[in-house]
């Protein structure tokens, strides 16, 4: 059956020629699936903020342990009308805030390229089944780095669109004051943008409404990305050390894009950082608050060392302590962080950073232990972003940032480049990552003989394991 013959049909009509035999009912689902441009991709969602009807979100966590949501996000019905073909759930560290995925509730989730090695985090469930190659592509969230930190460590691609640019709604119009984005996890750069093509734009009762794509992010993989100016750093801006393997890969990519024909300064962002952590602390602190208290009254569950995790009541101590008027600071410090930041963009159209200051961290390591006993909010925050202190200011800013694969590290695993352009110019992005795609292709992290056919599946979760486990 065409698509023009499957569309003259209703319900009832389609239901008649089953009973008839005069098509098999997987052979209407194949049309039906084929509808959409993406029709019958095998996809994932992230077990957090993503919803499908009734389906289970529990957000990493023992709290929300078999809790379903009965109505599904319009991100999620983007991607059912789309055509894609969502399989199941993956892992993601508890409540999201942490640059690994560990946790309690569902244990590590191991990086493809070495089963001893963190798949970073937020989103690593989502990075670890796509960088296996059980998936071409599957749903992340990114806010602080939770797309492009994962993407980093799992060698694939990972873009953080422009806040506005994919909806949060039904239930949330912002999550974090503005800081989260939604989006995917992907093998290519094309795919990133064919997906961005099928859900962005505004849904209705959306706060605020960002300018639409010019034309198709497909139609820019291929097309010439210009003379860009591009400025590059190795160095973070709040002041932490940056691994010196990563700061010559950063080195090399600048000379990259130079010899593609882009001008190239060392230059980046100056900002006032220890008003920008304290900022952050406060508006992830004080949301974590809210969805605790939110999932207790949805599960029953008290909120305590037998359903959460330590950093998570502390940030939930912490973010109870807090007032309106602390909130309305962080978001006045953010919005002069983003002047500044906008300011520094004025002069160059690409930023180009490490995605992540240090090596992957092999699973376990104490830096990012949500469970160690000597916890608080204070020093759980500057633990997280002393690891990822490259991601989050465009979170702040809202602009897109992208992680792309071009390097590896003297252990053979993967070093993700972050490209960050102006605020709605997700098109220079794909324009520069396909170039870059193309002179420099990365090395496909399905094909490493470590994980081939070791991604499986554990009560709808989708998880990695030793071969002893498989």
């Amino acid at each position: 059956m065409t698509l023009d013959e499957y569309s003259r049909y209703d319900t009832v009509g389609l239901a008649e020629l089953v009973r008839r035999r005069d098509i098999s009912a997987a052979e209407l689902a194949q049309t039906a699936l084929a509808s959409g441009p993406l029709g019958g991709v095998p996809f994932l969602r992230k077990d957090i903020l993503i919803q499908e009807e009734a389906g289970l979100t529990e957000f990493g966590s023992r709290l929300a342990s078999g809790l379903r949501i009965p109505n599904a996000s319009e991100l999620a019905l983007r991607y059912n009308r789309a055509g894609l073909v969502t399989l199941g759930r993956t892992t993601t560290p508890e409540m999201a805030f942490n640059a690994t995925t560990e946790n309690v509730k569902d244990g590590p989730t191991r990086n493809p390229w070495n089963l001893d090695r963190s798949a970073g985090g937020s989103s690593g469930g989502s990075a670890a089944i796509v960088a296996a190659g059980a998936v071409p592509a599957a749903h992340g969230n990114d806010g602080g780095g939770s797309i492009r930190i994962p993407a980093a460590c799992c060698g694939i691609v990972g873009l953080k669109p422009t806040r506005g640019r994919v909806p949060l709604g039904p239930d949330h119009g912002t999550v974090l004051l503005g800081l989260v984005a939604e989006h995917a996890l992907t093998r290519t750069v094309r795919d990133s943008a064919a997906i961005l093509d099928a859900t962005q734009g505004a849904s209705s009762g959306d706060p605020y409404v960002i300018a639409p794509p010019v034309r198709p992010y497909l139609a820019e993989i291929g097309t010439p990305a210009g003379r860009l100016k591009i400025a590059y750093t190795n160095k973070a801006w709040t002041g932490v050390n940056v691994d010196p393997e990563i700061a010559a890969a950063v080195d090399r990519t600048a000379t990259l894009c130079r010899d593609l024909g882009h001008d190239v300064v060392e230059a980046g962002p100056v900002i006032d950082a220890e008003a920008f952590g304290f900022a952050t602390q406060n508006i992830w602190c004080g949301f974590i608050a809210l969805g605790i208290e939110a999932l207790a009254a949805a599960t029953g569950r008290r909120p305590g060392p037998e359903t959460l995790e330590a950093s998570t009541l502390a940030c939930l101590e912490y973010g109870r302590s807090l007032t309106a008027v602390d909130l309305y600071r962080a978001e006045d410090v953010m919005n002069r962080v983003s002047r500044k930041v906008g300011d520094f963009f004025a002069s160059y159209d690409v930023l180009l950073t490490p995605t992540i200051a240090q090596r992957t961290l092999p699973i376990g390591a104490a830096i990012l232990n949500a469970n160690a006993s000597d916890l608080t909010a204070e020093k759980w925050v500057r633990q997280i972003f002393t690891y990822a202190p490259f991601t989050s200011l465009f979170n702040t800013t809202g602009q897109p940032a992208i992680s792309l694969p071009l390097e590896q590290d003297s252990d053979g695993l993967p070093v993700g480049m972050q490209f960050v352009a102006r605020y709605g110019e997700e098109a220079t992005l794909f324009r520069l990552a396909a170039s870059v795609e193309e002179a420099s292709p990365w090395k496909s992290p399905g094909n490493t003989p470590k994980t081939q056919g070791r991604a499986v599946s554990r009560h709808g979760k989708f998880v990695l394991r030793r071969p002893s486990q498989a």
